[in-house]
């Protein structure tokens, strides 16, 4: 069995809205191409044939990884986390107490973590780290450049 894909409802939705758009607009897009680039003639020396078939194949490649994601996806329930334990879908006020700054992240599945919107994967250190604590406790970090602690200011 392939492993389970870790979504919150939110990220499901935007994969949903992503392969919609790929299957109904950009294969359209892809297939008018190529029938454009094939009126070009010989096709062993035509350039925009062979970047339209390649584009072709990206967008395929897209869409089973898509649906794959979405056939293993378990959808993160926020209702069922433990109310102050930090857990999937929680959302955590942390202060990294080396440098006194105070950062908010959501925990989430590899699939959406992304660092710049704050939303980190239960994967990460930090995010593996933080799973299962509640305000107030101080948590020691392996991170790539060493050991941190961060203390958990609040948990949502």
């Amino acid at each position: 069995m392939a492993e389970e894909v870790i979504l919150t409802k939110e990220g499901k939705e935007e994969l949903e809205k992503r392969l919609e758009y790929l299957k109904a607009t950009k294969r359209a897009e892809i297939t008018e191409r190529i029938k454009t680039a094939r009126d070009f003639g010989d096709l062993s020396e035509n350039a925009e044939y062979d970047a339209a078939k390649n584009e072709q194949a990206m967008i395929e490649g897209e869409i089973v990884e898509i649906e794959a994601k979405l056939k293993y996806a378990v959808i993160i329930q926020e209702n069922l986390a433990k109310k102050g334990t930090v857990s999937l879908g929680s959302k955590v006020e942390i202060i990294d107490n080396e440098s006194g700054e105070t950062l908010s992240y959501e925990i989430v599945g590899t699939t959406e973590a992304d660092v710049e919107q704050g939303r980190i994967s239960n994967e990460s250190p930090i995010g593996n780290a933080l799973l299962g604590h509640k305000a107030g406790d101080t948590v020691t970090v392996k991170v790539p450049a060493g050991v941190t602690t961060i203390t958990i200011k609040k948990v949502m």
